[in-house]
């Protein structure tokens, strides 16, 4: 009994580690959302904020990363 409240407990930690994930996916659509709008205001800046559009999306997609990773150490552990 004690070994089956251990897997659920594991399942449920790797299912709520991986909201994560969703946040990680909102991020990038709200970064290029914001890439739209200002290279259809300003188009003369577009290499730079297409420099800034691409950091913005590593930094989203670390973070969604980071929270799989955390799910596999939590389900694996």
């Amino acid at each position: 009994m004690e070994s089956f409240i251990l897997t659920a407990g594991k399942f449920i930690g790797a299912g709520l580690a991986t909201i994560g994930v969703v946040g990680a996916g909102a991020g990038i659509g709200i970064v290029f959302a914001g890439l739209l709008l200002a290279i259809s205001r300003n188009p003369q800046k577009e290499p730079r904020l297409v420099q800034l559009a691409l950091l913005g999306f590593a930094l989203c997609e670390a973070m969604g990363l980071l929270a799989i990773m955390m799910a596999f150490l939590i389900f694996y552990s």
